[in-house]
């Protein structure tokens, strides 16, 4: 009985630690209801170049003053909110529920060569700041460089800003900042006045309706959008009938085929023998490296698990909260999902290195300890390692997106504690629950020389052209997910997400059945890495792709953008080309199955 507490003690402990990557929210943001003159906190987040959504530095790192005697406290944010580069501070307005606030001074200061050139900086360089009030979140710009009298260019800084705080009932329903009213030079020894308003409005808007104004709806739900998703259906439907004209006409052609040539061996048949067949004893053979390609396989197998557990979780969103009203919801998600789908690596890459070892005495000799190990170590270390990049280059310029220490102790402590617990119980359930595969055919001692095929059929080519496919498929869907973090818009069609993912793994698997087919009908038995590749090749066009987009669509520049950028998108490439690669694994290996289970070997 103690041991049993011991163990439900320890569980609720994880859960905990899983819970706390959750967002988190304080007193008056946890109830979003509020008394006659209460205190509404306004917090001020980060600021920095428009067009440069990865560059964003501390609200405070501009030179504004600040109000004496107020503390301008931190909030405590989640780690994922940490991850994402938040860093909310107290704005030292005075934000009270329902209360107007006439004309205030926040603070005066007196701007030196350094503050002016600061703020000379800001303005050239379109920088712009967040604010939250009750989570709802505002902006506004620095300043503006416009003429003077004289018709000389100058840069102004905006020094004034309204409030306008739409409430229903004791909630806060609406908010908008109004920051171009006044505005003061900046130049030395200039005294600028910093000064608000707020103005509260009763309305009837629901509570529950209070972000769809921050939704650009005719954006995300343009006509294209639904038309790139019926054009990526109608793909599905053509692949799927390719795919059935090769199983069902083909294979049929070829399985009457072979049973003439068995039962007439001296005829001319046989000597003309070719094609899929003639690999049977060396099809089922271990792909080479097979360690790495076990662990790639089932880091593969997790991440498709973890996709799909992540947009479902978002189209539940109705149900839990709109993943996008939180900051750091999807980022949290995707964590929680990584640690709990830790069991599907394990499980998958274990059952997948053991098939190759027909009898136990012979698995003795395996290496599933070094399995187990590069399945647990391959996602960490590549995360690992972009983040290390990317926060050498941020701390170095002081940038928001530099993992401070207790975050990257969480981050270790949700994979020491969790993620590799579940990848070894996975790997050791992979072992020992999966029976010993018994092939559809024998392999052979010797393998078989491999004909030298035409380029049509060359893996190479049938690598490339297998994963033009799957992107044609997504390539709409990426560029509205690359528009929402370049545009600063907010994700939110997940239950279209879903469908595309869904698209996309139909159309990996198709394109991957296709192509094996190919390569063992050029009596080429190395399929298993082919299928793998076939659908990685995905993962690197929407690389290239993401690259165009950087330079050719948008305004980015500078080494802390393009270093976050192409590393983010890099990372997020490399798993899809892991989650589409284990798609093609597991459609090519049902079909190598399905076919060699239905021809007579002697």
């Amino acid at each position: 009985r103690r041991g049993g507490s011991q163990r439900l003690r320890r569980a609720m402990l994880w859960a905990a630690a899983l819970l706390a990557l959750l967002p988190a929210a304080s007193a008056g943001s946890a109830t979003h209801q509020y008394g006659v003159n209460e205190q509404v906190d306004l917090w001020v987040n980060v600021v920095g170049p428009f067009h440069n959504p990865h560059e964003t530095y501390p609200y405070f790192s501009l030179p504004w003053c600040k109000p004496e005697g107020t503390k301008l406290n931190l909030k405590r944010v989640s780690l994922s909110e940490v991850l994402e580069g938040h860093e909310l501070r107290n704005s030292g307005f005075v934000v009270q529920f329902g209360e107007n606030s006439a004309r205030s001074t926040l603070c005066t200061t007196t701007l030196t060569d350094d503050t002016s050139a600061r703020f000379e900086r800001a303005v050239d360089e379109e920088w712009w700041y967040e604010m939250y009030l009750d989570d709802l979140p505002m902006w506004g710009w620095v300043g503006e460089v416009s003429p003077d009298p004289s018709g000389k260019p100058r840069r102004y800084i905006y020094t004034h800003r309204r409030l306008d705080i739409a409430y229903n009932h004791n909630r806060v329903v609406e908010v908008n900042l109004t920051w171009a009213e006044e505005k003061g030079l900046v130049a030395p020894g200039e005294v600028l006045e910093f000064t608000y308003t707020v103005n509260w409005v009763p309305t009837t808007k629901p509570f529950h309706e209070r972000y769809i104004r921050y939704l650009d709806q005719a954006f995300f739900e343009h006509k294209i959008h639904w038309f790139s998703i019926f054009n990526s259906f109608m793909m599905v439907v053509f692949l799927c009938g390719l795919v059935a004209l090769i199983l069902v006409r083909t294979l049929r052609n070829d399985f009457a085929r072979y049973a003439t040539d068995d039962d007439d061996v001296e005829g001319p048949g046989m000597a003309e023998d070719s094609g899929w067949k003639q690999v049977h004893g060396d099809v089922f053979r271990a792909p080479e490296h097979l360690v790495l390609f076990s662990a790639l396989y089932g880091t593969g197998c997790q991440l498709t698990v973890l996709a799909l557990a992540v947009v479902l979780y978002a189209v539940a969103g109705p149900l839990h909260g709109e993943v996008h009203e939180e900051r750091g919801e999807v980022t949290g998600t995707i964590i929680v999902a990584y640690a709990l789908t830790s069991f599907v690596a394990g499980y998958a890459s274990a059952g997948m290195y053991k098939q190759h070892f027909s009898t136990p005495r012979a698995e003795q000799g395996s290496q599933w300890q070094r399995v187990m190990l590069l399945t647990t170590l391959l996602l960490p270390a590549a995360v690992g390692s972009v983040s290390i990049v990317v926060s050498t280059v941020s701390f170095y310029y002081d940038n928001t997106t530099a993992l401070p220490l207790s975050a990257v102790l969480q981050l270790a402590g949700v994979w020491a504690f969790v993620a590799l617990p579940l990848c070894v119980v996975g790997t050791l359930f992979g072992r020992h629950w999966t029976t010993q595969t018994k092939f559809p055919c024998r392999v052979n001692q010797i393998p078989r020389p491999i004909p030298r095929a035409p380029w049509y059929s060359a893996p190479e080519f049938i690598v490339c052209v297998a994963g033009l496919l799957p992107f044609g498929s997504v390539y709409l869907e990426v560029f509205f997910f690359l528009a929402s973090v370049s545009s600063h818009k907010f994700l939110y069609t997940w239950a279209l997400t879903t469908l595309v993912l869904i698209i996309l793994i139909l159309v990996v698997s198709c394109s991957t059945v296709v192509a094996t087919y190919f390569l063992l009908n050029s009596e080429n038995y190395r399929w298993a890495w082919l299928s793998f590749l076939s659908g990685a090749s995905t993962g690197v066009y929407v690389l290239g792709y993401a690259m165009f987009y950087a330079l050719a669509r948008t305004e980015m520049q500078g080494i802390i953008q393009l270093t976050s950028y192409f590393s983010t998108i890099g990372l997020a490439c490399f798993a899809l080309s892991l989650m589409c690669g284990a798609v093609g694994v597991v459609s090519a290996s049902a079909f190598v199955w399905r076919i060699f289970q239905g021809v007579k070997i002697d």
